[in-house]
């Protein structure tokens, strides 16, 4: 009577995590606590539902095994007047068989549905409405709009900061993309490895010297979203930053008639890298930014 009492108390934790669970969540819990919210690409409700979908399983294997270890520890607790160990158990295959194969089941099925979402997102859909180039380059960022043919140079690191040491946010490097329009960006490095990431955009691709990487993404609500380096890449990294600007046809039509008045025409191509060991490099340094 005692021990099946003492079980009862045992599930209390698990009850009340349940109940927690099932009170109902807000819309930044629903989205898993991820940035951005509902809807700002194409993707990314789908790698919402991939991490929130992740977090529910990983959590429920938690609260059993949580459960599981409470509960031992107050059932098979030593009691007064008891001396001496437990009796010892050796090979419990039921057991053993369990704690393999469940784990090995969760391994793969993260896996599969971790590729299935991936090979989705890096499709290549084809016939871009917008083919865009980024260049990074410590410590900044150069944008070809090659269907526009115009560029957008980044401003040099120490140009953007504040007497103070902050980030006056209207120098930063921005790139215009017009809504629910099919983007494709090819990446580039000019120097050492950079990360493309828009935080918004959840998702954030790598840069690599003497390669093109690629992403392929609709916008789908307009706004501003800031960017960064997302890879360690030398004493300014942290204001590697940058900012994407998600607007109407006519405003982005707007914005690239004002590439053109400054004179702003051409491709800032891999001329301007500082490798000169990269393919198709002179090691020229680009005098548009650092």
């Amino acid at each position: 009577m005692r021990r099946s009492r003492l079980a009862r108390w045992a599930v209390v934790p698990l009850l009340g995590a349940g109940a927690i669970a099932l009170a109902g969540c807000t819309q930044q819990q629903q989205a898993g606590f991820l940035p951005g919210g509902p809807g700002v690409t194409n993707h990314t409700e789908l790698m919402t539902s991939l991490w929130v979908n992740s977090w529910i399983v990983l959590l429920g294997v938690g609260i059993i095994t949580w459960g599981l270890i409470i509960w031992a520890a107050v059932v098979y607790r030593r009691r007064k007047g008891q001396t001496g160990l437990p009796v010892q158990l050796r090979y419990n295959l039921p057991i053993e068989i369990f704690y393999t194969i469940v784990p090995l089941i969760l391994v793969i099925g993260f896996f599969a549905f971790t590729a299935r979402d991936q090979s989705t997102i890096e499709a290549n859909p084809g016939n871009p409405d917008q083919k865009i180039e980024v260049f990074g380059k410590r410590w900044s960022w150069d944008f070809n709009y090659l269907d526009e043919n115009v560029y957008s140079p980044g401003v040099q690191v120490t140009d953007r900061l504040n007497k103070d040491g902050s980030v006056d946010q209207s120098k930063l490097p921005t790139l215009y993309l017009p809504v629910n329009k099919k983007i494709q960006i090819d990446e580039q490095s000019r120097d050492v490895a950079h990360s493309f990431w828009v935080i918004d955009f959840l998702y954030k691709k790598d840069l690599i010297p003497g390669q093109t990487n690629h992403m392929y993404f609709i916008p789908t609500k307009t706004g501003t979203y800031q960017g960064k380096c997302a890879e360690l890449c030398g004493e300014y990294h942290a204001d590697m930053l940058f900012q994407v600007k998600v607007v109407s046809q006519s405003d982005f039509d707007a914005q690239m008639q004002k590439l053109r008045d400054a004179g702003q025409t051409g491709r800032l191509g891999p001329g301007y890298n500082t490798d000169t060991n990269l393919p198709g490099t002179t090691g020229r340094a680009s005098t548009e930014g650092n």
